[in-house]
Parts: structure tokens; C-alpha cells; sequence
């Protein structure tokens, strides 16, 4: 499946090339010269740490510019009483009979653990573009569902602090 990102994703991404391209790469070529130069290569543990650091580096350019030429670029606006892509929602869990508020995002910025939802999750992909007050069910597989009642939708921005994941 191709991935869905935003403009703002594709921006972080293209700098996160730019900067493994023009400085970490430079980086990790030099502490190979520097490893190199230590001396017997078969016993090198710093050789080979360099190395694999710099072709873990070329493995991550790789990963993002395929990801940049196969993703379908998706837009971050919607409606004002709409959940989208970006906005903070406060949902009701009915049978916790308690509230949690997190922001919707593209699942390459996904992080349950910092309240980011992922579009592509089961509870995501049951709320995007529904409305404030609405009762949805959510499907987790097919012998478990729940249902929460949306409560808030705040339009909100990216926060320049959300990470593109790893690998």
C-alpha cells in the first residue's frame, strides 16, 4: 500500500535526506578513513562499528526517497466540525466511562505513546471525517469492537516536533 502523506511530511522528509546526504554521510565516511587508518581491518571493532553506521545511514536515504516517489500526498485540511488529518480530538471511551484527547496524523508520525493516532489505526481510520458528537464504533477484529462518542475536534497544526519514524 502506498503511503499516505501530507505536505508537511514530505518537507520533513526531504530535509531528513538533505541533512544524511550532506552531513551525516560526510560524517560517517570520514570516521571509516579515520577507523581505517588504525590499523588491521580483520580486528577493527571501530572499522566495522563506522561501517555499519554508515551503511545504516544509506539504508535510511534509501527507505525515504522510495517511500517520496511511491506516496500518495493527502491534505491536512478539513472542515471546521470534521475530524482530519492534524486535528485534536477528545473522545468518550464508554466502557472505561473515560475521555482522552490525542491528534490525528499520517501514520508515518504515528506515537500512541505521545497521543498521536495514526489515520491508518482502528480507531483512525472509524473517525476521520466524522462530527462532534457522534457515537462510532470501532472494529479492533472480528470478535472485538467498542464504541466511543466524539466529544471535541480542535483544529490544530503540525507540531514541528513530531518525528518521521524509524524502520
Amino acid at each position: 500500500m502506498r503511503e499516505q502523506l501530507t505536505r508537511s511530511d514530505v518537507q520533513k522528509i526531504e530535509e531528513e535526506i538533505e541533512y544524511r546526504k550532506l552531513v551525516v554521510r560526510k560524517e560517517a565516511i570520514e570516521a571509516v578513513k579515520e577507523a581505517r587508518a588504525h590499523g588491521d581491518l580483520s580486528e577493527n571493532f571501530e572499522y566495522h562499528a563506522a561501517k555499519k553506521d554508515k551503511n545504516k545511514n544509506e539504508s535510511r536515504i534509501r527507505y525515504l526517497e522510495r517511500m517520496l516517489k511511491t506516496a500518495e500526498i493527502v491534505s491536512d485540511v478539513s472542515k471546521e466540525d470534521e475530524v482530519g488529518i492534524n486535528n485534536t480530538v477528545t473522545v468518550y471511551f464508554e466502557e472505561e466511562d473515560e475521555e482522552q484527547v490525542f491528534r490525528l496524523v499520517t501514520s508515518i508520525r504515528g506515537n500512541s505513546m505521545k497521543n498521536l493516532i495514526s489515520t491508518e489505526s482502528p480507531i483512525g481510520k472509524a473517525i476521520l471525517g466524522r462530527k462532534a458528537g457522534e457515537r462510532v464504533r470501532i472494529k479492533v477484529n472480528d470478535n472485538y469492537s467498542y464504541d466511543i462518542v466524539i466529544k471535541k475536534i480542535e483544529n490544530t497544526t503540525e507540531d514541528k516536533n513530531d518525528a518521521i519514524r524509524g524502520y
